[in-house]
């Protein structure tokens, strides 16, 4: 093939004349095939010589592709991982994101319009008012205001919003002739409070003044109540950007708005600058703004109401729109009772320090504010100050009622009323602060392709929070636990926003060069008498305790952890001096109780990480995967300079690749990286731009060549000989400490029945279903307490059980009988377990079948395991013959 680069051509003036190369080369491609591929190459090669002199529409167009199509090709180019630049990377993330909330919003523009408008209008309504038309003005008068007042593009919530704003502004412009209700009658009521209307559209925009349309909030309280949103969001969205947004396109509200095509125009100028989408094309279906047939039918899946008995058991549609409305109202019945000011019990916690630290957050409350207003317009545009406003005062009032909460645990763990040193401590405020916040931010920046398993974070979301407070991500890493903890009322959505807040710090953000953890690393290592090591190996295999709070954790290495029995009861205060005496006089220096979890929190982490992509590549090798953990953990513990600047997967990838080389199994960079971009939460850039030296990057296999392995050359060695390194032990692994009140919970000791919660028909964090992404093709879902229908469907069940079991019982045949399994038990608290302790009463036929399968795919395993690879055959067989039932409790 011909490279790209001798298609570039230059004008009289010396710039790239890319447009031509498009229709003339393209033009003569042969086939479907080639002409994509050009494309694709001329698109890569634009945006890494910062060229792009065409749209991406235009050059959709030229090749005839979708944008789907597209994007999957992109991936195919890059087979090899060394096609696409992390640069380029960034525009097609830009773009998809684009992309999906344009889509959201026109299908959601669609079908609201179908809910205002009447199909047939009467025929004293002009023809220039037909539904086209309609459509069109206010698609393209949306563009244009989105356009010229957000500059974050996948913020959906604003936008939607925004939406909101240019329905209200034209529903009120419309004839009611051509309104459904609730539309007209609130046309009417405002027409019967001062503002005459004809049927004619010159007439009615002439008879209507600027005072009125500013003030007439009938329409928009329906369309807010219609969709789920706060009218006063929704109203500061309307006058302090849209109403700025007519004024500066010169539209004089008495006389409405421009024609279509001057409206149109002024948008193309917008497009062909920001040389992106042109979202005018949806109101024509153009091919290349189709989506794939998988998310189309996800956003149909609106249900339609039948009759007036059924609107209680109706489950909401949930469009990527919708899920982000029902994400927004879950936080708002949080915080309905909170308020953005101390409540009287934090009062009272605040007159009993020794240092009354009220004023002091007051103070930093107030100033965080201002800083935070002023970077969300910098991020978002100018006139929207007032809705970043909106939502710190949000975060304020989740900060005050978590801190009250952390006390009263506080309290009662310690028996002490005196908490002066904690709060007074500025770093746990302002992390604490930010948490809050940042949950927020997160639950109103819900983008619009959550759905695909891709990560839930916008540009406003973490770690951006961190840089508007000058935050350490170390320091934020210790308040998330107890914030969790503190809160019981987090959504799942939320919840699990604050795990990968923390997993990302661990994963990087701890490690960068300004971070405290090198600091605490160091005074860890020159305590005297103490192992040169953060956190013993020795320790890998005891469960991870999470009996520390906030205070333990910000208060450290001063403080630990107490329990409430430990001692005779002390204030904060002299508690933490007492320590400091005794310490000073009889022990050594204590150890950081901060550095000791972190620690183990990314042994934990980096063994799970290795573990998934070791199964994905090396299955067929389980003697290599206790080697590369003692390589991986080793490296974390004894070379953690490594690790600054850089990524732990870094780590993980070199480690197997060091090992399967020194092992003599050909496992190749290229493959690693393959299966490692197809995890969860993974990031091209992290194995195509590593730190190689100071300010200068790379791809990993320079990194280990150039690096890693000159580190650990003599390390790496040990594993091919006779008497290799003694390896550390697999970290003990518990279910995550952080429950998720909304989500299906599985039966205990690794059978596949689920149970849920009686909370709500459908899962708000997914916005499918429960039943929809929890179980597979073959699902039965059970709801106790309501009707349930025939009897079949009970006997199928009792069918797959005993189906099953027999299939295992003639797997089992060759070997011993199983051993009975002790009592399962469904714990309150979340921590399922095997018990025999306690024998509960009246066990039930289903529950002790239920065991007796578990009990046997538990041995099965085991065998497995001793057995090597001989028994995968018919282990595959047995468990390909298994059922999942699923009781959901709705």
């Amino acid at each position: 093939m011909v490279h790209v680069t001798q298609f570039l051509k230059f004008s009289p003036t010396g710039d790239l004349c890319w447009r031509v190369d498009i229709a003339e080369h393209l033009g003569h491609a042969y086939n479907k095939k080639k002409k994509e591929t050009w494309g694709v190459c001329i698109f890569i090669a634009s945006i890494d010589l910062d060229e792009m002199t065409f749209t991406f529409t235009e050059l959709l167009k030229s090749i005839n592709i979708s944008v789907y199509t597209f994007f999957q090709f992109l991936k195919e180019v890059d087979v090899n991982m060394d096609t696409v630049s992390t640069k380029v990377d960034s525009t097609v993330s830009r773009l998809k994101k684009k992309y999906d909330v344009l889509l959201a919003l026109y299908h959601k523009f669609e079908r609201t319009c179908g809910l205002i408008y009447v199909e047939q209008p009467s025929s004293e309504i002009s023809a220039e008012l037909n539904s086209v038309l309609v459509l069109k003005n206010y698609w393209i008068t949306f563009l244009l205001a989105k356009g010229k007042v957000l500059q974050v593009e996948d913020d959906l919530v604003i936008s939607f919003q925004l939406l909101l704003c240019v329905l209200d502004y034209f529903i009120k412009l419309s004839p009611p002739a051509m309104l459904k209700e609730p539309y007209k009658s609130s046309v009417s009521a405002v027409t019967v409070n001062g503002s005459t209307r004809t049927p004619r559209r010159g007439q009615n925009r002439n008879t209507r003044t600027s005072k009125q349309i500013d003030t007439d909030t009938k329409v928009i309280e329906v369309l807010c109540k219609e969709h789920d949103c706060s009218l006063d969001e929704v109203k500061n969205v309307y006058f302090t950007s849209f109403i700025p947004f007519l004024n500066s396109i010169g539209v004089v509200a008495s006389n409405g708005l421009p024609e279509v095509e001057v409206l149109s125009k002024q948008y193309e100028e917008l497009y062909l600058k920001n040389k992106d989408i042109d979202a005018r094309l949806f109101l024509d279906r153009d091919e290349t703004l189709q989506p794939d047939l998988i998310a189309c039918s996800q956003l149909e899946r609106t249900p339609q109401k039948n009759s007036p008995e059924e609107e209680l058991n109706i489950i909401l549609p949930q469009t990527p729109v919708r899920a982000a409305m029902n994400t927004i109202q879950q936080l708002m019945m949080i915080l309905n009772s909170a308020t953005d000011k101390p409540s009287d019990t934090l009062i009272s916690y605040f007159n009993n320090c020794t240092v009354n630290p009220k004023e002091s957050i007051l103070k930093r409350v107030e100033s965080l504010g201002h800083i935070f207003k002023k970077k969300f317009a910098e991020a978002v545009g100018q006139g929207c100050a007032e809705i970043g406003s909106q939502r710190y005062k949000l975060g304020v009032r989740l900060y005050y009622r978590v801190m009250e909460s952390m006390l009263k645990s506080e309290e009662e763990r310690l028996s002490v009323h005196n908490f002066s040193k904690l709060l007074n401590d500025n770093i746990f405020h302002t992390s604490l602060l930010a948490c809050a916040v940042g949950v927020v931010m997160a639950t109103y920046g819900r983008n619009a392709s959550q759905n695909d398993g891709t990560s839930a974070e916008t540009d406003l979301s973490f770690p951006w929070i961190l840089n508007v407070f000058d935050l350490k991500a170390f320091d934020f890493y210790k308040v998330i636990e107890s914030f969790i903890k503190a809160e019981p009322s987090l959504t799942r959505d939320m919840i699990k926003h604050l795990e990968r807040c923390e997993h990302r710090i661990m994963e990087s953000l701890a490690w960068q060069s300004d971070s405290p953890l090198f600091n605490l690393i160091k005074q860890s290592k020159e305590r005297e008498g103490q192992a040169d090591q953060p956190e013993p190996a020795s320790t890998l295999n005891l469960p991870l305790q999470h009996n520390h709070t906030a205070a333990d954790l910000y208060l450290s290495p001063v403080r630990s952890p107490k329990k409430k029995a430990s001692g005779p009861p002390l204030n904060a205060t002299s508690t933490s001096d007492a320590q400091v005496t005794v310490t000073s006089q009889t022990q050594k220096p204590q150890k950081s109780t901060s550095l000791s979890l972190f620690y183990k929190k990314v042994y934990r982490l980096a063994y799970l990480r290795l573990h998934t992509l070791f199964y994905r590549l090396l299955s067929e090798h389980p003697d290599l995967e206790p080697l590369i953990w003692t390589l991986f953990q080793h490296t974390l513990q004894n070379e953690y300079e490594l690790m600054r600047d850089r990524h732990l997967d870094q780590i993980m990838m070199c480690s197997m690749y060091g090992i399967c080389k020194v092992k003599n199994v050909d496992l190749r960079f290229k493959i690693i990286v393959s299966a490692y971009k197809e995890l969860p939460n993974t990031n091209q850039e992290t194995f195509k731009r590593v730190l190689i030296r100071e300010e200068q990057y790379d791809s990993i296999i320079v990194f280990y060549n150039l690096v890693f392995m000159q580190k650990l050359k003599t390390n790496i060695l040990q594993y091919a000989s006779n008497r290799p390194p003694t390896l550390s032990p697999i970290p003990h692994i518990p279910r995550s400490p952080y429950q998720f009140s909304n989500s299906p919970r599985r039966v205990p000791a690794g059978n596949n029945i689920y149970i849920s919660p009686l909370k709500s028909p459908y899962k708000f964090s997914d916005g499918f279903q429960s039943p929809t992404k929890m179980t597979p093709r073959s699902r039965i879902l059970v709801s106790i307490g309501e009707s349930f229908g025939t009897s079949e469907k009970f006997q199928k069940i009792n069918q797959m059980v005993c189906n099953s079991d027999c299939q295992l019982k003639r797997s089992a045949e060759v070997s011993t009988a199983p051993k009975p399994l002790k009592r399962l038990r469904f714990d309150i608290e979340g921590q399922d377990e095997v018990d025999g302790s306690k024998h509960l009463p009246q066990e039930s036929k289903f529950q002790q079948k239920l065991a007796e399968m578990t009990s046997t795919r538990t041995r099965m395993q085991k065998q497995k395991l001793n057995d090597g690879n001989d028994t995968s055959g018919s282990e595959e067989k047995v468990l390909q013959s298994e059922y999942m039932v699923n009781i959901g409790v709705h």
